[in-house]
């Protein structure tokens, strides 16, 4: 992973610029950007950590820490946090502190905080080698079931509609797709045709999930040809085994 870093805070802000000094000298590469949720939202090819420092009136920053939140959750983002600690506590509250990856009080340590985005680099570094699994389904609790089947060895990325997959999908590359058949408003196959008209996504292998296994929803899912169908009901242990001998062969 590239040590590429955004700063968000207060662009006036001393310890903002000694922030970005200080993570300059170690050969990162700062972004710096107003805490502004669709500022941020803007950024094309945004860097994979994140550094928030929240030397504002907290209240004023519910909106654009809800979005991150959102971020960390969708792009799996390297996100900490630097204030008092009265501020990183309720920065947790708004974000949920466990996806937060470290929360350092002021007054800052530069050491500090390049010794944690170190160990960030190293980590996505490890984590970009692994195969790249897409689950599309708008039942979260199944999405984070799987996930967590799986992302010891893969790197794992979820969205809960078709059309959010097709979105994630024009700015990432991933390995296979899991795909949920019987979603509501875009369906699987719809999904699945409109990643098939595409140039940039039609060879991205696709798995169809299913809750139902009777002959007529078989027949129907194996006629638009993917790779293969995963029932819902299949143990851990099925889940694990069907996704590695997918990539063995």
């Amino acid at each position: 992973m590239d040590k590429r870093v955004l700063l968000i805070g207060d662009m006036k802000s001393f310890m903002v610029t000694a922030i970005a000094t200080g993570l300059e000298r170690e050969e990162f590469t700062v972004e710096r950007i107003a805490p502004d949720a669709t500022a941020i939202s803007r950024i094309e090819d945004a860097p994979k950590i994140w550094v928030f420092y929240l030397d504002t009136d907290i209240d004023n920053l519910s909106e654009v820490l809800v979005y991150c939140k959102d971020a960390i959750e969708q792009k799996e983002l390297y996100f900490y946090t630097v204030g008092s600690p009265e501020e990183l506590s309720e920065a947790g509250r708004l974000i949920s502190d466990d996806l937060i990856r470290a929360k350092l009080e002021r007054p800052l340590n530069i050491k500090d905080l390049t010794a944690q985005l170190f160990l960030a680099v190293e980590e996505g570094s490890a984590v970009e080698a692994k195969k790249r699994i897409l689950i599309v389904d708008d039942d979260p609790t199944m999405t984070r079931t799987i996930k967590n089947l799986l992302s010891s060895k893969y790197n794992v990325f979820m969205a809960s509609s078709g059309m959010n997959a097709i979105t994630f999908l024009a700015k990432n590359k991933v390995d296979l797709i899991l795909l949920d058949y019987e979603m509501p408003v875009v369906s699987g196959a719809k999904v699945m045709e409109m990643i098939r008209t595409e140039p940039e996504t039609a060879n991205i292998p696709i798995m169809f999930l299913t809750g139902k296994s009777d002959r007529e929803t078989v027949m129907e899912v194996l006629a638009l040809k993917p790779v293969k169908y995963l029932l819902k009901s299949m143990q851990p242990s099925e889940w694990i085994r069907e996704v590695d001998d997918f990539f063995a062969k």
